[in-house]
């Protein structure tokens, strides 16, 4: 594919040729000494406005016309050696390469660039002149995307909202969650090789069972958990997408669950407010003045389900006992923290998955990002993050 006009000439990448990189080893602990291996991914995230036209679209579908989006791009992996210029600089160093590359679409004419510039035309052309082994995700509404895993298979993605009441009958006496409530509950569905509007075809019949209802007058969701949810819409979203299916249940914008047919996952996540100095960054930069960030940080857990309870850990349980950890960083310089080799985004995910696991156990993934889609993800064992990325 040719480089844009007037965009600087970035060079073309061959994506046939990526190599998976190495992937870091953590080295996390309260003080030098590693208790753990795991692998460490830094990710990057850039905007850009642009317009196009999808001409191999159907008559009569509104994307043919000329229109415009505010794209978002995204990136994840585990960076090479030397893809920063000092320890602990892969963030920016990852962000300013990407935000590069997003410059060259931004305020263009999409099929100028390319051919049918669909989100999954477009993050292979991020992709390849981003230049490293990376997964890649281009984000066209704030509802749907495609990401392509580090596989190089694209995931269309759609995130739909309904809003339910429910309760748990299985809950403690006295558990609030016990009493009748609801939620503004969200899905965010990720489907191998179909098109968004597959995916709105499939979904269609769901949101007519889910939106402004009671989720316990259901069949098969009389116990309506986050974990529950996830695997009753996957098995009703089943039949209808063949490729490998994902879904995340957003109970609240701070946590969920995901079933993928195999397994369950639950996540929490945390807004931190601190300060910071890179111990390792050169004189001169920005990152070794005194700066601050809103965080998110986002726990990952793994754990059986509790065929009772319906789900695999109570997320009041994991707020309480993450609270000690969450104090130690909340309005802190995390730089004067003991222990704490740096702050950058991955040495300050490891030390948090240590001290985390310290506590709950069931850990095994902490997301952590410095400014939105901009940080690190640390994660025990071989497999890569799951989606989204």
């Amino acid at each position: 594919m040719p480089a844009p006009a007037g965009s600087g000439a970035p060079r073309h990448v061959d994506c046939r040729a990526f190599a998976r990189a190495a992937p870091a080893r953590v080295q996390s602990g309260s003080g030098s000494e590693a208790v753990m291996d795991g692998k460490i991914w830094h990710s990057a995230a850039a905007g850009f406005e642009a317009a196009r036209r999808m001409d191999r679209l159907p008559d009569g579908h509104r994307a043919r016309h000329l229109h415009g989006h505010g794209f978002q791009a995204r990136v994840r992996g585990a960076l090479p050696a030397g893809a920063a210029a000092f320890p602990g600089g892969e963030v920016e160093a990852l962000h300013s390469r990407l935000a590069e590359v997003a410059a060259t679409l931004d305020h263009r004419f999409l099929n100028d660039v390319l051919n049918e510039p669909s989100d999954e035309r477009l993050a292979r052309w991020i992709g390849c002149r981003v230049g490293l082994p990376l997964e890649v995700g281009v984000q066209s509404m704030a509802t749907r995307g495609v990401d392509l895993d580090g596989a190089g298979r694209a995931h269309a993605w759609r995130r739909y909202a309904f809003h339910s009441a429910h309760r748990l009958p299985n809950v403690p006496e006295g558990h609030k969650c016990g009493r009748m409530h609801g939620h503004g509950f969200e899905a965010l569905i990720h489907a191998e090789g179909v098109s968004h509007e597959r995916l709105d075809a499939a979904w269609a019949p769901l949101q007519a069972r889910l939106h402004m209802a009671c989720l316990n007058e259901l069949p098969g969701l009389e116990n309506p958990t986050s974990e529950m949810l996830s695997s009753w819409i996957w098995e009703r979203l089943r039949p209808e997408l063949s490729g490998a299916l994902h879904v995340a249940v957003f109970e609240t914008a701070s946590c969920g669950a995901c079933h993928d047919g195999h397994q369950w996952r639950t996540w929490k996540e945390f807004t931190l407010d601190s300060a910071l100095m890179l111990k390792r960054a050169p004189e001169g930069s920005p990152l070794s003045r005194l700066h601050g960030h809103t965080y998110t940080l986002r726990l990952h857990l793994a754990a059986p389900l509790d065929a009772l309870m319906g789900w695999t850990l109570d997320f009041g349980d994991v707020k309480r006992l993450f609270d000690p950890v969450f104090r130690s960083l909340d309005h802190r310089p995390l730089h004067e923290i003991e222990g704490l080799a740096d702050c950058d985004a991955a040495t300050l995910a490891q030390w948090v998955l240590a001290q985390a696991r310290e506590r709950l156990p069931q850990v095994d993934r902490v997301d952590l990002h410095e400014t939105p889609g901009c940080g690190a993800t640390v994660q025990l064992g071989g497999a890569a993050p799951a989606l989204p990325v």
